[in-house]
């Protein structure tokens, strides 16, 4: 047990892996899944990882000043993470979000602190369902604020601190807790941090190991390089943009998930094993538990969920 920690920053990582035995033997799956439960962090996602590691690097680097204003575009769980650090080291915080995106977020980084900056949508789209011209628009204004207020950009799509904490920290956990187990591993696409991340961490280990991205069914970007539906249910991902990451970093196999998978195998994950995650979690298990239907039968397969249902509580998820 940790003795008293000077900071809830010392709280973040070093999230448990649970075996979702019950959920493998309800689906009558060959197999085990193990889940990293991410929402048990002091922000309720896997963002208050790359929140401390961003802000970390780049003041050892001196290219944030003590006092200057961070800003950064957001879905909601990185601003709530950078909402957190910034808050407790002292820089003031402005998070730029679409209005697409579910109020329990916008109101969470409030409540830490934040200064919260709302964009419209893009014409035709659906509250519930941000699509990568939404997040243009979002990242326009960020761009603004960081110009106007001489800010420093957390900039989560390009700033490697990203990637470094998933590779040192979140996918060398996996496979410490897991006993050298893992034979897959499966995550959604949002920045792409979290898989470069763990898959490069889980590949010192296992070379072998099958690394597979998910993305939306409708929005297979990285896949095939085509959107049939930008206006997905997945919050916090499938964007439909180039995902720098991705560069240099290889893809084993892509799976398409349907709002509608991700949504029951989130609903089954609360219910078979009292584990309440998002639409991304959702996702994250049911391409494993693809997976143990087909290449990966008889494997271990480990996921990330990503977030707390809790943030999704005015969408119809739950």
């Amino acid at each position: 047990m940790k003795p008293v920690l000077k900071s809830v920053l010392e709280a973040i990582g070093e999230t448990p892996l649970v075996d979702l035995s019950r959920f493998v033997a309800a689906r009558k799956l060959d197999g085990r899944i193990f889940a990293k439960l991410e929402y048990l962090n002091p922000g309720f996602s896997k963002k208050d990882r790359i929140g401390l590691r961003m802000i970390e690097e780049a003041e050892a680097s001196g290219a944030l000043r003590p006092g200057q204003t961070v800003v950064e575009l957001t879905s909601g769980n990185t601003g709530t993470g950078l909402s957190i650090v910034c808050g407790v080291k002292g820089y003031p915080f402005v998070a730029v979000m679409s209005k697409g995106n579910s109020m329990e977020r916008a109101r969470m980084m409030a409540a830490l602190g934040a200064e919260v900056v709302l964009v419209d949508q893009a014409p035709g789209s659906t509250v519930g369902q941000v699509s990568g011209e939404d997040l243009a628009l979002v990242e326009k204004r960020a761009q603004e604020l960081v110009r106007e207020r001489s800010a420093f950009r957390a900039d989560q799509f390009r700033n490697p601190g990203n990637v470094h904490a998933h590779e040192l920290h979140t996918g060398e956990e996996i496979w410490e807790q897991s006993g050298g187990s893992v034979e897959v591993f499966a995550d959604f696409a949002g920045t792409a941090g979290s898989f470069v991340g763990c898959a490069n961490a889980l590949r010192r280990h296992r070379p072998d190991i099958a690394c597979w991205l998910v993305e939306p069914e409708g929005a297979p970007y990285v896949a095939e390089g085509r959107v049939t539906n930008p206006n997905h249910r997945i919050q916090g991902g499938g964007y439909s943009m180039d995902l720098p990451f991705l560069d240099g970093c290889p893809v084993d196999g892509f799976l398409k998930i349907s709002d509608g998978e991700a949504m029951r195998t989130a609903r089954d994950l609360a219910r078979l094993e009292g584990i309440f995650g998002g639409f991304s979690g959702g996702a994250n298990v049911a391409a494993a538990a693809r997976l143990l239907e087909g290449p990966a039968r008889g494997k271990t397969a480990a996921v990330l969920i990503c977030d707390s249902g809790l943030k999704y509580m005015s969408t119809d998820l739950y």
